[in-house]
């Protein structure tokens, strides 16, 4: 079909200037919406998985130094999140804006299996025009949905691959009509013993299966940002690559799927360390390849796990984790100009 209306020029324009923001230079995103993971997380430094204890954590991450926005520029919550506040009564949401930190939120509602399939799928879309309006009167200007894919002998299925391409095109179509920027995640699982060329090529193919099924709901591209895989090889692979070689592999598949009309790709770091996280993302920022998209991060444990063992559950602890974080962000940021230095450089 030819015929569509566009969306207004007034809200095209609103969704460009915040996916523009969000990945300026050298500024990236912190992931802190976990759902079930959290509890685990909170089980590690002893204590219950409850709202008031995932609130003091979060809490912590927001009131850090108002040094963080120099390096990041938005951060994805949880729903319970956007309505937590701090001690002091003050919304979270409240206190990202005041350091120039554009809040979004996490809208999926998880993976539920795949009918006549051993894949899944991802929900939510029943009633996300209904949220994404609260969300935005909220305050909350951008949004998440992450669609997992794993590699198999014969997977990910052709069916797995377009389930999750318009699922992707529906919310992000349904995001933009409501004022929110999407973030599209078709995320290409660590899981398996697959090397990097096999990685890199369902890589490609997913790719361009969610960029078809982008241009055929109508969604405005520039108002919209990516968070993709790395291409790297399965964690069970016997041979591992170079960041170098990750690095061309990566954007090799991106520049063959990816439209230049996207502003930006902020990474997820799916299961990497967080060292393995940053050097690969400044491998990427570094190679000498045609990139028309800014490259950044949006990083949950990749930003956090030394912040969690630093804290330890312990309100003694707090300015430490606070300055790992700062630490951490910094160092993703240099990444994301191509300009961290890392131990044997």
């Amino acid at each position: 079909m030819t015929h569509f209306s566009y969306l207004p020029v007034k809200l095209q324009k609103e969704l460009q200037q915040t996916a523009e923001a969000i990945v300026c230079h050298g500024k990236g995103i912190l992931a802190v919406d976990e759902t079930n993971g959290i509890g685990a997380l909170l089980a590690q430094v002893g204590l219950e998985n409850t709202e008031n204890n995932r609130r003091n954590y979060r809490q912590l991450l927001f009131t850090s130094d108002d040094v963080l926005s120099s390096y990041v520029s938005a951060v994805i919550l949880y729903d319970e999140t956007v309505y937590q506040k701090t001690d002091s009564g003050v919304r979270f949401i409240e206190v990202l804006g005041k350091k120039n930190i554009i809040p979004g939120v996490k809208v999926d509602k998880d993976v539920v299996p795949l009918p006549y399939t051993d894949e899944v799928t991802t929900q939510g879309l029943d009633d996300l025009a209904k949220r994404c309006a609260e969300y935005k009167k909220q305050g909350c200007r951008f949004a998440k949905w992450r669609a997992p894919l794993t590699i198999s002998a014969n997977g990910p299925s052709a069916l797995a691959i377009e389930s999750t391409a318009n699922v992707l095109a529906r919310y992000a179509s349904i995001c933009q009509t409501e004022g929110l920027v999407p973030i599209v995640e078709p995320d290409v699982l660590l899981d398996g013993d697959h090397d990097i060329i096999r990685a890199q090529k369902v890589t490609e193919t997913v790719l361009a299966a969610v960029y078809k099924a982008l241009n055929d709901h109508h969604v405005y591209l520039e108002g919209t940002l990516l968070k993709p895989n790395m291409v790297t090889p399965g964690k069970a692979c016997k041979e591992r690559n170079t960041p170098e070689e990750i690095a061309v592999a990566t954007v090799t598949a991106l520049l063959r799927g990816v439209p230049a009309a996207v502003p930006g790709i902020a990474f997820l770091s799916g299961g990497q360390t967080e060292e393995e996280a940053t050097v690969n993302l400044n491998a990427i920022n570094k190679v000498p390849m045609k990139k028309p998209w800014a490259l950044t991060f949006s990083y949950g444990r990749a930003l956090q796990a030394s912040v969690w063992k630093t804290w330890a559950g312990r309100d003694e602890n707090v300015i430490k984790a606070q300055t790992e974080l700062i630490k951490r962000a910094k160092a993703n940021s240099l990444a994301a100009l191509g300009q961290y230095h890392f131990e044997g450089a």
